[in-house]
């Protein structure tokens, strides 16, 4: 990431930074592994670590329901209903030990006098459906439909949601850090001419006043299984300046540019960010390949050595049929796939398409949880085939009983 600088800050580090009335501000350094990665430092009206009360909130296990097959998948959370708030709310389908995926449909927003801060992991936040701010200590990002908001562990923030609009947010947690690929990247961390994106198009917080209300104020905390409520006597939001390479962001989709060529390109062309054995790709609207033989639908390919999922955000993908805005296909390591029936020969002659999808490439095996489980369509594996064959077989798959696709 490149270099930002808001507020209130001293002309040099760890000297003194002293407010108006004399008092000094306190310093905090914000950074990744130990003190050789990226860092800010922050400057706060007090110490960030006078809490006055701690109390347990609860504990959170994700557990694997994958059933007794392996097979495709297509889990359709449109009709998922609204519950809970940004963090309450979160509906987690898919885990490895490198990455947490699911949906989050708040049907409120976060208490005035609550935040949340993650403990063991990056957060990645792709805003499908909503409009409002995402706040924080670092200030404030406004957010709408195709954002996504990248948070490093650590970071106490919250949402306020505009009323009375809806919200449908695609999250990822990762316990390693999440950036921009790495061959987009030179040595400084700017992002090259080759690149899809550049760093004109990462938006860092807006400058916020700090905030130095008195009241009960509670940072939720995630670490090592448990919730944890801190509570503190004053704002948390009272960073009067910063600087650094280590804040969150906002990126939005329709500012990628798709790389294309004669012929179809593979997804990495896609890809967005990148974590430990991991990669986030934007499928978004393109041009077709320019070559006059040449086929705009993928070709059949075999995962070897990773699971593939999309989620489809909006328009017509153009090698998939009966798969719905809001679903996830899920293409596991060990089973070739591709386009379905007929949408190789009618992708000839088109020059453009509308998709507009996020994808998630691990490189080790991906768990579904009972969530997952209970919003897959058992057909999906057959979809492949004429449709009078399709139907069979997932009508068979059915009769297999409660026990293929266990609670």
């Amino acid at each position: 990431m490149f270099y930002v600088s808001r507020g209130n800050v001293p002309h040099t580090r760890h000297t003194q930074h002293r407010a108006p009335d004399g008092s000094l501000y306190a310093e905090e350094l914000f950074g990744m592994e130990g003190f050789t990665g990226r860092s800010s430092l922050l400057y706060h009206l007090r110490p960030p670590t006078q809490a006055a009360r701690i109390e347990p909130a609860g504990t959170y296990r994700v557990q694997a329901a994958d059933g007794d097959v392996h097979r495709h998948r297509l889990v359709k959370s449109g009709g998922v209903e609204p519950k809970g708030d940004v963090v309450s709310g979160r509906i987690p389908l898919f885990f490895n030990s490198d990455v947490l995926m699911g949906v989050i449909r708040p049907a409120e927003a976060i208490a005035p006098n609550r935040f949340y801060r993650n403990g063991e992991a990056d957060e990645l936040l792709f805003f499908h459906e909503g409009s409002g701010r995402f706040e924080s200590i670092f200030g404030t990002l406004a957010y709408g439909p195709g954002d996504y908001v990248v948070i490093p562990i650590g970071t106490t923030w919250r949402l306020e949601p505009d009323a009375s609009v809806e919200h449908r947010i695609l999250y990822l947690e990762s316990p390693t850090e999440i950036v921009p690929p790495k061959r987009y990247r030179n040595d400084w961390g700017q992002l090259l001419e080759h690149s899809p994106f550049s760093n004109r198009d990462l938006h860092a917080p807006t400058e916020t006043a700090p905030r130095d209300d008195e009241g009960d104020f509670t940072v939720l905390i995630k670490a090592r299984g448990l919730f944890t409520d801190y509570h503190f006597r004053r704002h948390p939001f009272d960073v009067v300046g910063w600087d650094g390479y280590l804040y969150p962001y906002r990126f939005n989709i329709g500012d990628f540019q798709p790389i294309t060529g004669r012929v179809h390109q593979p997804p990495p062309v896609h890809q967005t960010f990148a974590g430990r054995n991991y990669v986030v790709c934007s499928f978004v609207p393109r041009k077709f390949d320019y070559h006059p033989l040449a086929i705009p639908a993928p070709y059949n390919h075999s995962n070897i050595n990773s699971d593939e999922v999309i989620y489809y955000v909006a328009g017509n993908f153009m090698s998939r049929r009966g798969v719905d805005i809001s679903s996830f296909t899920v293409h596991p390591a060990g089973i070739p796939h591709g386009p379905h029936p007929g949408t190789v020969e009618a992708s000839i002659g088109k020059d453009a398409t509308e998709e507009l999808a996020v994808m998630v490439d691990t490189f080790h095996p991906l768990h579904l949880t009972a969530e997952a489980v209970a919003l897959d369509d058992p057909a999906y594996p057959f979809s492949w085939l004429p449709s009078d064959d399709a139907a069979a077989e997932a009508r068979a798959l059915s009769d297999r009983g409660p026990e293929a696709f266990p609670d």
